[in-house]
């Protein structure tokens, strides 16, 4: 039975305050995407409070149609080629000292957006030469060379999500697939980048199945491991099938570092970037950024 009401342990911080108002206004006065924005995210309050944002490159509209997403999904046509300089400099502008950048699946491009991803990360160090990238990637379709490309302009962390377990895949993320994100992570991991997954639960997952993935995950070698409750943007979306206890998320937490996962973060209202720059700490140490 689909559950009609959020749980207590569900509510969010109402976005405000002067940090708040200051990194909107970065966003707005350099027309960057966010993901906090366009997939609706339930910690964009928190986040932009405390002078961060997930930045979304590649434009606003998503050639996949995975059905949790509330990314606009269709023919994305051009995108702006002065975007990596406006990253670059509201980075700098907002002074961060960890970013995380993502991007809408561009299917339509020869090269997926690859070569946009390397200059996003490339300027945006060159401009803020202190600051952690994490890059949350879309699956490129798997294709090493493609992943390459990212890769060699050396990001600090390599993210890419599962989403969900092996059965519901199609289901939830429609064209993603196991096979293609795996690909994406164990290429990273093979060139020795820290790397990065995430799940929600709530889809209709069963506890077996959450554990099959996780040891999946153990095995590509993923470093840091996020796992969130799921919660539909709009009722056109997938439904939620279940609200996850924290109690359970606790215990997915324990199981996830038995299995060798280094950090794991697990919690209702966890997403894939959430707090990233403190999972990331645990594992990096003074930057580099010579050829791997």
């Amino acid at each position: 039975m689909i559950p009609e009401r959020k749980p207590l342990w569900l509510k969010a911080r109402i976005p405000g305050g002067e940090d708040y108002a200051r990194v909107k206004d970065i966003v707005r006065s350099h027309q960057l995407h966010t993901v906090c924005e366009s997939a609706n995210c339930p910690n964009q309050g928190e986040c932009w409070a405390q002078g961060t944002a997930t930045v979304m490159i590649l434009g606003n509209t998503c050639t996949r149609g995975c059905r949790f997403c509330d990314v606009p999904k269709g023919k994305p046509g051009s995108y702006d080629r002065e975007e990596p300089g406006r990253v670059a400099e509201s980075v700098r502008l907002m002074g961060l000292k960890y970013v995380v950048i993502t991007s809408v699946a561009r299917d339509d491009l020869p090269d997926q957006g690859a070569e946009v991803w390397a200059e996003t990360i490339m300027r945006t160090r060159a401009e803020n030469p202190d600051c952690r990238i994490e890059v949350l990637i879309p699956d490129l379709q798997g294709r090493f060379d493609l992943i390459d490309i990212v890769l060699d302009a050396q990001p600090d962390v390599l993210n890419h999500n599962f989403e969900t377990v092996e059965r519901l895949q199609r289901e939830v993320r429609g064209r993603a697939n196991i096979r293609d994100t795996s690909a994406v992570l164990r290429r990273a991991k093979e060139r020795g980048f820290i790397t990065k997954t995430s799940l929600m639960l709530g889809v209709g997952e069963t506890r077996e199945e959450l554990e099959a993935i996780i040891r999946h995950i153990a095995d590509l070698r993923v470093d840091i491991l996020t796992i969130g409750q799921y919660l539909p943007p709009s009722k056109e979306h997938l439904a939620v099938q279940r609200y996850v206890p924290p109690q359970e998320f606790d215990e997915l937490r324990d199981f996830a570092l038995q299995q060798g996962i280094a950090v794991c973060q697990s919690g209702p209202l966890v997403r894939s970037s959430y707090r990233a720059d403190e999972a990331a700490e645990l594992l990096l140490g003074t930057p580099q950024h010579s050829s791997r």
